[in-house]
Formats: structure tokens, sequence, C-alpha cells
């Protein structure tokens, strides 16, 4: 199937409780832990939707620009986004999608796939055993710029050659790397995401991979939620946020070893 040829969906109206169920608990996961939400959103439009996998990747993105909108708003009011930090992460997060994207033709993904949930499972773990968090907002010199511009080619990259939420990276990594606090790393992940996401949404509707009806429904259900577990999230203490974060972790490598089993040789994972 072409890149421009539209997919086909199933009419909102006849599962629009569904998508809101769906949305709902994205946004859940999107405002407490500074992440996408695709974690929920693809294998939801896929179960309950009867979505085609590259369609349903498409439209999870664009639920993810108003929940990931609605959760960084929950951070911002508390202080915890780093705009600078956010600001070099999208640097690098823009031309690591675009380099993702090209090499998704040519690379083993599921090699690629089980490697990314490997390294899930160990950032995990020492999340449990090394939870350190810092003072505040993180000085930035030349080597930390650097630093960050080459955490979000890496984020940005893994995000084009798999489909999966920056977050999940850029979260652990910001708390293990550069000693951000849990609750700032994550307010600065979202105000990454939602660039991210509306610019790929934009370009998935345009090659017609995404359906903008779906997905915006389930955005919208999700914003209120994405709200207010964004504001418990910068209350959490630092050790359960750290243990409820590795399990996010554990369930996306979880998922992804899940969806290769459901995939052909050469198609990417959510």
């Amino acid at each position: 199937m072409g890149d421009g040829a539209p997919l086909a969906a199933v009419p909102v109206g006849s599962s629009v409780g569904m998508a809101i169920g769906i949305g709902i608990f994205a946004g859940m996961l999107s405002g407490l832990f500074g992440v996408g939400g695709g974690i929920v959103v693809v294998p939801g439009l896929v179960s309950f939707l009867n979505l085609d996998q590259r369609l349903a990747q498409g439209t999870s993105l664009v639920a993810v620009a108003p929940m990931g909108l609605a959760g960084m708003i929950g951070y911002a009011l508390s202080q915890s986004v780093d705009w600078v930090v956010a600001l070099l992460l999208l640097i690098g997060s823009a031309a690591g999608t675009v380099i993702g994207t090209r090499l998704l033709r040519s690379l083993p993904i599921r090699t690629l796939q089980r490697s990314f949930a490997a390294l899930l499972i160990l950032t995990a773990l020492r999340m449990v055993f090394d939870i350190e968090e810092g003072a505040g907002h993180l000085p930035i010199d030349i080597g930390i710029a650097l630093g960050l511009v080459v955490l979000g080619l890496f984020t940005g990259a893994l995000a084009g050659l798999m489909g999966v939420g920056g977050g999940v990276i850029m979260v652990p990594a910001q708390n293990l790397l550069f000693s951000i606090p849990s609750a700032l790393a994550k307010g600065t992940s979202l105000a990454v995401i939602v660039p991210t996401a509306i610019i790929g949404s934009i370009q998935n509707v345009r090659h017609g991979t995404a359906d903008l009806r779906i997905g915006l429904t389930v955005g919208a259900a999700g914003v209120v939620t994405s709200f207010l577990f964004s504001l418990l999230a910068v209350s959490l203490d630092p050790t359960l946020s750290a243990v409820l974060f590795a399990i996010l972790l554990v369930a996306s490598a979880i998922r992804i070893f899940w969806a290769m089993r459901h995939q052909p040789p050469n198609q990417s994972a959510a």
C-alpha cells in the first residue's frame, strides 16, 4: 500500500465509547509518567476498534498531541518543565526521527526491537536500585548541552525506527544521566513530545496513515485525566515514582515482544 493511499477505519460513531475509554486511560499514563500514551492507544485501537497496525500507530500520534499538551500544562503550573532542556532534546529528537525513519528501510528491525526491549528492562532495574533525585533545574554548559542533543538524537532515532514514544527513554535518561528530578524530567519530556506529535500527525494525516476523527476523539478523552494526573505526579514520593515508572518500562518491553509475535517480519512495532 502506498504512502498516499488512505487506510480504512471503523466509523467513530459505532465505537466512540471504546475510544473514550482508551483515551481516559492513556491520559492517566501520559500525565503520571510524562509519556505519550501510545503503549495504551496503539493496542487499544488495534484490539477494540479493529484498526490496521499502521493506521493505529499514525492515529495514536494524533491522540498524543492534546493529551501531552494537557499534561505539560499541569507540569508547567508546578514549574516542572525545563524549557531549555526541552529545546535541546527537541533539536536532537527532530534530527533523530528523520534518521530513524530512513534506517527503518535497511536495518534488521526485529533485532533492534529485542535490543530496545532489553534496554527498557535494564533501565527499569537501574531505576529501582539506583534512585537519585537531583536538586532542580539543570545548569547548562556546552558539554551538558551536547549530551542533551545526543540524547534527543538517540530518542528520536528509536521513535523513528520502532514507533515508540520518546518518553520511555527521555524520562529515565534525564534522571539517571543528568540527575534531573523525576517530576521535572516528566514535564520536560512532554514539552518535547507535544511538538513532535503535532509534526508527525500532520505528515501521517497527509499520507493517509492516520484517522483524524478517531485520534482527536481519543486525545480529547484523555485531556482531563492527563492534566489531573500530571498534578498528582509532581507530588509523588521519588521512590514510588521510580518504581511505578519501572513497571511502565517493563510493560513497554512486554508489549514490544507481543507486537513482534503479531507482525510481519518487515513491519515496525509501535
